[in-house]
């Protein structure tokens, strides 16, 4: 399990530099000719009839009820839990009952990490409850309440100028937030980076640039060889007065309780379902979203609504009567948010076949209002059919495509050489809620749902409806 976890640490943190595509060049390749665009052009119209189904017909409003009915059941959803693995049995039926075809759950291991009962107070100059949330994979404190004062630092070349001081201390990260790629390397490795020098916790502040006083957990790493320290998400504005109070010279003591630990390895699935292509159905066109959430909120936007639009595209093209060239593949991992484990073990188990997979389609940054779809593929032509389908979106204004790797659910495909798209979006307020308390059902919009089902539905569909594989 470490080297999943320090893998997927490397991947999270990377970043995304999309950069838009120039669609000038299209005119001058030969290889995209006049027949070429003809033949994507005859499947718009196939592609209008999604579009009109889904956001303007019967199946309007679909994807936000079915959503809600599933976070409103069973919440949160953390990998290991009971609840989790009930959440998936309902879906598994569900499928079934939508008429997909080979609809089925792929074991894989999972680590099983207990959250615990959890506490911590700022006991002087002033006593204050402190908002707190545990970070994936941490320790507990042995049954102990930890007690010591603060060093405040903003970065990490801070913390070893001041590592004198670190000594028996609670280290806390006040970073100013520069984007999620850059700022949750705090979160990611704080804890081991603090405990190099000593530290007893690393209080890290929330990976988010704005804060109603509530803490966002996610997955953290420890470094070998080092200590493994507690590690919590405190509030921003927890981490601000920690600042303010140290700029002053008052020295903070704090008192931090956890009973967070690892058990025993478990057991999920990713859950699959298909329509079969009726050409070729050895080669396959994947959506997906992931399943399992944070053990906080719903996980309706984190990831209710990626994996709900990518489930519902099959169920809209099977509705609809549409015969696809090729299968249409939908998975919704399990374990993503503890290292992508589903994808990891889908990637090994399938290696066979990724190189009959046309696109692996990612939804894991908002389902809000979209733009189009971002696209990792190199080769020219390739690039060239994936905005020629995006023209057919015209009428919801989702006809854009950036270019380079955008969601790390697909990073594992990709590497392996698939070409992968992820939805872009107008995702602005995403790390407001992201791995927080405030991640429901309320988050989410019933046109905006539909608007994000209808570009899954209609660009996957379109791509398993081309007489070939997108070249790489």
């Amino acid at each position: 399990m470490k080297q999943i976890l320090l893998t997927t640490f490397l991947v999270i943190t990377v970043g995304v530099n999309c950069i838009e595509f120039d669609a000038k060049i299209c005119d001058s390749l030969p290889q995209f000719d006049g027949r070429l665009r003809e033949r994507i052009a005859n499947i718009s119209t196939d592609v209008q009839k999604i579009i009109d189904y889904v956001v303007n017909g019967a199946d309007r409003g679909v994807t936000y009820n079915e959503l809600a009915k599933f976070v409103d059941t069973f919440g949160s959803r953390l990998v290991g839990t009971k609840n989790l693995e009930n959440a998936i049995d309902y879906m598994l039926d569900l499928l079934k009952t939508e008429g997909h075809d080979n609809v089925h759950g792929e074991p894989c291991a999972v680590p099983v990490w207990t959250r615990g009962k959890e506490w911590a107070q700022m006991n002087s100059p002033r006593v204050k409850p402190l908002n707190i949330l545990g970070l994936g994979y941490s320790v507990g404190t042995n049954g102990t309440v930890l007690t010591g004062e603060v060093v405040v630092v903003k970065t990490f070349d801070e913390l070893k100028n001041r590592s004198n001081e670190v000594k028996g201390k609670f280290v806390v990260y006040n970073f100013d937030f520069k984007g999620y790629g850059e700022s949750v390397e705090y979160r990611g490795r704080g804890a081991s980076e603090a405990a190099k020098y000593g530290a007893i916790a690393a209080l890290v502040r929330s990976v988010t640039p704005l804060s109603i006083n509530s803490p966002h957990t996610g997955m953290q790493s420890y470094a070998s060889g080092v200590v493994k320290i507690p590690a919590v998400s405190i509030t921003v504005e927890d981490a601000e007065l920690f600042g303010r109070l140290a700029a002053r010279g008052v020295k903070v003591n704090v008192s931090l309780y956890m009973e967070a630990r690892m058990e025993a390895e478990g057991t999920s699935r990713n859950t699959v379902s298909e329509i079969k292509g009726t050409d070729k159905p050895d080669e396959v066109v994947l959506v997906s979203g992931h399943l399992d959430s944070w053990d906080v909120g719903q996980g309706a936007m984190d990831d209710g609504g990626g994996a709900f639009i990518s489930w519902r595209a099959l169920s809209v093209i099977k509705k609809l009567g549409l015969k696809p060239k090729r299968t249409l593949r939908s998975v919704l991992w399990t374990g993503e948010e503890m290292g992508l484990i589903g994808v990891q073990n889908y990637a090994k188990e399938h290696a066979s076949e990724l190189s009959k997979m046309s696109i692996a389609m990612e939804s894991d940054i908002g389902t809000f209002t979209p733009f189009g779809i971002s696209f990792s593929g190199t080769n020219t032509t390739a690039q060239c059919i994936v905005n020629e389908v995006l023209k057919a979106l015209n009428p919801i204004n989702a006809t854009h495509m950036s270019l380079g790797k955008d969601g790390s659910d697909i990073d594992f495909l990709m590497a392996a050489g698939v070409p992968g798209s992820s939805l872009d979006n107008r995702h602005e307020t995403y790390f407001y809620y992201h791995h927080s308390n405030g991640d429901t059902m309320t988050v989410e919009d019933s046109h905006q749902l539909d608007l994000c089902t209808a570009v899954w539905a209609a660009t996957s569909y379109a791509f398993a409806a081309l007489d070939d594989m997108l070249p790489r």
